[in-house]
């Protein structure tokens, strides 16, 4: 008989509709998270989806907004710090953004270094860094005429989609593809790539998955029986995972 998984808290962070929130709780539920539970659900915009996701689900929300009234740099700073707060209440593991807009600073990046992962929409290290979200990355994406395009998942550091990759998944740039119709392929890929992403943290931290189901793309996301693959900054990554992809939308 095997032995249940330990439970691995973790804060997710999202700041719309919240559907990359919604693969990981889906992951949950059907045991292919292993023992990892989000523990919080925090959201930085008033009326994100997000929040309903995670109430409907049972999990904990919270709206936590930045203070306006401040400077920009101490704006992110204070609204870094509360989030911090709310997070190390749950004794949470890790972080990670699913698509969440505002810029962290201050302790949290110390106190959880390593131990933060954000989903870009692009391969890095192409069409990241300040400025570069949402539908801006898809339009650069495709005004640079690039024949593939697809998501990362790396780990959060002091700069702007610089942290190193745990995983990438590729798409296919179509003929007459919109940033539109180039971001909802890349949406598939992301509901994978975030639910790996976060197996693959756990791995490197040393927390165990036992239990763990294999996920949609064949594997626990320890990469074991992946080659692996040089990131930007020079470390061992999961190989890019190169999905068949078909002109059929859903």
């Amino acid at each position: 008989m095997n032995k249940q998984a330990p439970v691995i808290p973790f804060a997710v962070l999202v700041s719309g509709n919240g559907t990359n929130l919604q693969a990981l709780l889906d992951a949950e539920r059907s045991g292919r998270l292993g023992g990892a539970r989000v523990a919080l659900v925090i959201s930085d915009r008033s009326g994100a989806f997000a929040l309903e996701r995670a109430k409907q689900a049972g999990k904990e929300a919270l709206l936590i907004e930045p203070d306006k009234t401040l400077p920009k740099d101490e704006r992110r700073r204070d609204l870094s710090d509360r989030i911090l707060a709310a997070v190390q209440k749950t004794q949470a593991e890790f972080i990670v953004l699913a698509g969440f807009l505002s810029i962290l600073q201050g302790p949290i990046l110390k106190n959880y270094e390593g131990r933060i992962i954000n989903i870009h929409p692009s391969l890095l290290p192409k069409f990241g860094g300040p400025g570069m979200y949402g539908e801006g990355v898809h339009r650069a994406v495709l005004e640079a005429g690039e024949a593939t395009s697809g998501c990362t998942v790396h780990i959060v550091d002091q700069g702007t989609d610089t942290g190193p990759i745990l995983l990438q998944r590729t798409v296919p740039v179509l003929p007459g593809d919109t940033p539109d119709s180039l971001a909802e392929r890349i949406h598939h890929e992301e509901h994978r790539a975030i639910v790996d992403g976060v197996l693959e943290l756990i791995r490197r931290l040393g927390l165990g998955t036992q239990g763990a189901l294999p996920s949609e793309s064949g594997t626990t996301g320890t990469g074991a029986a992946d080659q692996p693959v040089k990131d930007a900054e020079g470390t061992e990554a999961p190989i890019i995972h190169q999905p068949t992809i078909t002109n059929q939308r859903k």
